[in-house]
């Protein structure tokens, strides 16, 4: 009988278990997976080519073969061109045999999530329509995952469950006892559940979750891809880097010469705004920042004296006054500010305040203190004028189309994998470039034919100490 009821425990707890937490294609999962795994490559649009093909009307293409052959294309595409696959072969050579990166962790469910995404994004069911369209009922079902507190519920019932299962075998034991003619003493559920087995189970489960957790936290730390804060400033890199065409190392002078890009300091923006004093979107809004932070007069064009000693009511003086006079010469016909304008220059005022001071920063006065979009690791090794000074990689190759960023995010996953897989495919660029000339070896199979591109893995790029030391 015991065994009986435990055979039964055991087929609730890893049979059914698993088939009801099985997890269904959705959309939000697809989104999910194409953002950390293939955004980088492919277009988001779904219709256009980029690093790699379009992905839309990817699984029509792949026609009367199994689907199965298409989870095993998204795992390992190489494999599948080793073994003379027909299609996997002629997207190969389709696409001028580039190596596609494996994803040998994706299981079929995610392939499928992937997919669903794709062809929903294709055919401009995803994002759902304006609500009332017909599609959009198809897409809202479709998008729609197991809800959290199912989780939750069945995990409850399963714990009691078990709690009911360990009652019935303990009144068994008790009854087969007395058959016998011994005597079981019955455990309370108290004494059950401070027993040393259930304890020593409880603590194994913790250090395993806290392991876990710790680990999943320290590999996603940095991966914030679409992370996009709002700045004390509000500056336009669409305006400044795609309107007037400034080159980003002009501002990021760092990137060519050091490991940082560096944020650039306000001196550099008072390179441009000592001319141009009212911005082209926000007026004096957000320039006055800039003049208040590092203590310039835009009234008579002057820094001031002993800046750093003045009180808040001082600054507030001075470029309450700057603002004022703005807003009077754009305003013909008044002489003193109207209630608008004195409204105008207390919101500005109020802005100027809360944007350079914070529960660090006390004072107006003093750098600007943007916040930090990308961030690597401690033990990750990156080094800025590796990549642009001799690498001569652009800008937007990591950090996207900036010069159409009104406001900056983060483009690129910055994982390891993602790193990695741009090393494989990234070929060196060895005409006119002194720094590689001592690789003789290369120079001279390109020369014979023997090679047709040097890839920045050939000379070492993933070895573990050139990032990790």
């Amino acid at each position: 009988m015991l065994n009986y009821l435990s055979k039964i425990t055991l087929i609730l707890a890893f049979g059914i278990l698993p088939f009801l937490l099985s997890a269904e294609p959705t959309l939000d999962a697809g989104k999910k997976l194409f953002k950390n795994n293939c955004a980088q490559c492919h277009a988001k649009n779904m219709k256009s080519d980029a690093t790699g093909p379009a992905l839309g009307g990817a699984e029509e293409r792949w026609g009367d073969y199994p689907k199965q052959d298409i989870y095993d294309w998204v795992r390992n595409s190489q494999a599948m061109v080793s073994k003379g696959h027909p299609r996997a072969v002629a997207i190969y050579n389709e696409y001028n045999k580039s190596v596609m990166q494996p994803f040998p962790n994706l299981t079929d469910e995610d392939i499928s999530s992937l997919l669903l995404y794709i062809d929903g994004v294709y055919k401009g069911v995803y994002p759902p329509p304006v609500p009332g369209a017909a599609v959009a009922g198809a897409g809202a079902a479709a998008e729609k995952g197991t809800p959290t507190w199912l989780y939750y519920a069945l995990f409850g019932f399963l714990g009691f469950l078990a709690l009911l299962l360990a009652r019935i075998i303990s009144n068994l034991n008790v009854i087969a006892a007395a058959k016998e003619g011994s005597v079981y003493t019955q455990k309370t559920l108290w004494q059950s559940l401070t027993s040393k087995g259930v304890i020593t189970f409880a603590l194994f489960a913790a250090v395993i979750l806290g392991g876990y957790t710790t680990v999943n936290n320290a590999i996603n730390l940095g991966r914030q891809q679409g992370y996009a804060p709002e700045q004390p400033i509000k500056f336009s890199h669409e305006t400044h880097a795609g309107t007037h065409k400034i080159d980003c190392q002009y501002c990021h002078d760092g990137a060519r010469r050091s490991k940082h890009a560096v944020i650039p300091a306000a001196n550099t923006c008072m390179n441009c705004h000592r001319a141009i004093k009212v911005g082209s979107t926000y007026g004096t809004a957000e320039l006055t920042k800039i003049y208040a932070s590092i203590g310039y007069d835009p009234t008579t064009n002057t820094y001031i004296k002993d800046y750093d000693k003045l009180d808040q009511e001082a600054l507030k003086e001075i470029y309450s006054k700057w603002i004022g006079d703005n807003y009077l010469s754009e305003n013909e016909g008044l002489e003193v500010l109207d209630k608008a304008g004195e409204k105008l220059v207390e919101a500005q005022w109020g802005d100027i305040v809360s944007s350079l001071t914070n529960e660090q920063k006390k004072t107006v006065q003093g750098p600007i203190e943007w916040i930090r979009i990308h961030n690597l690791p401690d033990h990750v090794y990156f080094n800025h004028s590796q990549h642009v000074a001799v690498g001569k990689l652009e800008c937007q190759q990591c950090h996207g189309t900036v010069e159409e960023m009104e406001v900056v995010g983060q483009h690129s996953p910055l994982s390891m994998g993602w790193c990695i897989n741009c090393h494989r495919e990234t070929e060196v660029q060895f005409s006119d470039n002194e720094y590689y000339k001592s690789y003789e070896k290369y120079h001279n199979e390109l020369a014979d034919g023997h090679k047709d591109k040097v890839t920045v893995e050939d000379i070492g790029g993933l070895e573990c100490q050139k990032c990790h030391y």
